[in-house]
């Protein structure tokens, strides 16, 4: 039986394999037939069937004229979270491998990939909606499910892919202190490595994976700078989200915070845990220090992200850029930047007023006997 594992590097330098199967069969009178193909299910056993179904349908002469036999999304499946560990980062692929295991193969595993229809996947939007999923959820679910549908379809495991609508979901709200609780808050943190952490946090925007992933060695406090490059998520060291490297500037509050902040010999992370390894399960962590913390500056209960959106909000109601606050924040595109725009009610009042500026400008030349057309081109 000739079936194999084939291993390669793809043009991102990540090993990818795939099941192949090398077919070839001397019918009488006639010439040999070769065939070799990626088994559409990417395990031993799928491959090995899928090189019995080839076989005869060379023998039968029948081969190219069948109908393609498409997996269960429970069968393909597999394949698709194979890929994702692949080619996305540990925090993007277990996001995947989890929906694919609470949401999808419950609801579609047992189907062939060509039997869910578009119909079915309406059914389980308004299922999910039954249940309490938000919008957003059933969106997030819906995207994996049609990636997954795409990689079917370059995988040669389906011929097209159904059609998705997305829910219209409504922006989620976002939490932030006010300057009066963020200096309460950093006022009345414990000592310690959770209060150097909110203070950085507070004047970097940095999340709190960033911050557990966090060295020395990319912290500059002469050239008042640091350098986001990696971020810890359960456990493993990863790139930041976005897959990008960033510098954020420090400030003088940024700056004295992480100098008093004690560095442990032998250990290369700025926020250590007592090992002197760095911070494990941040995002589990800092749930019950962020709570507690607020707790002792009497506010209310929020979490880490808080602080974020703190930095975010605090930069544009003093009137700076959403391009500026997108850059520090390392958001991919300025639509997620775009949640803080109401919040600089100034930018707008200085748009319209302009065009009392320009209205001004040119009742003033036609009363000293300037073309408009000349103020124009003045102006430009």
């Amino acid at each position: 039986m000739s079936v194999r594992l084939r291993k390669w590097t793809n043009a991102n330098g990540s090993v990818e394999e795939r099941w192949v199967i090398d077919v070839a069969v001397m019918l009488p009178g006639k010439r040999m037939q070769r065939v070799r193909d990626f088994s559409p299910v990417n395990t031993r056993r799928g491959a090995e069937q899928h090189e019995r179904q080839v076989r005869q349908a060379l023998l039968d002469g029948t081969y190219g004229k069948e109908i393609l036999e498409e997996p269960t999304l429970e069968q393909f499946s597999e394949q698709f979270l194979n890929h994702a560990r692949t080619n996305n980062k540990h925090s993007t692929a277990k996001s995947k491998a989890d929906i694919v295991r609470k949401h999808l193969v419950p609801e579609f595993g047992r189907i062939k990939l060509d039997e869910i229809s578009p119909a079915k996947i309406e059914g389980f939007k308004a299922k999910a909606l039954k249940q309490g999923l938000t919008k957003k959820t059933v969106n997030n679910i819906l995207a994996v499910l049609h990636k997954l549908f795409v990689t079917a379809e370059e995988f040669g495991a389906i011929r097209g892919a159904p059609r998705i609508r997305w829910l219209k979901a409504p922006k989620p709200d976002f939490d932030f202190l006010t300057f009066e609780e963020a200096d309460r808050l950093v006022a009345q943190a414990e000592p310690g490595r959770w209060k150097a952490m909110i203070v950085v946090a507070l004047n970097t925007g940095l999340r709190v994976g960033e911050l557990a992933g966090l060295a020395w060695d990319c912290v500059d406090l002469a050239g008042g700078r640091l350098v986001v490059k990696q971020a810890v998520y359960k456990g493993r060291l990863d790139t930041p989200k976005g897959g990008l490297t960033r510098e954020v500037p420090l400030n003088q509050a940024a700056i004295e915070a992480l100098r008093a902040h004690p560095r442990r010999l032998g250990s290369k992370w700025v926020f250590h845990q007592k090992d002197g390894n760095f911070i494990r399960n941040p995002q589990h962590a800092s749930v019950d220090a962020i709570a507690r913390n607020a707790g002792r500056a009497g506010l209310r209960r929020i979490g880490w992200h808080t602080l974020r959106h703190s930095f975010a909000s605090h930069l544009v109601m003093l009137g700076k850029s959403l391009k500026e606050v997108q850059e520090l924040l390392g958001h991919a595109t300025i639509d997620m930047t775009m949640r803080y725009a109401h919040l600089s009610p100034q930018a707008k009042k200085d748009a319209v007023r302009a065009l009392d500026e320009r209205r001004n400008g040119t009742c003033m030349a036609q009363r000293e006997g300037v073309p408009e057309k000349a103020v124009a081109e003045s102006a430009v």
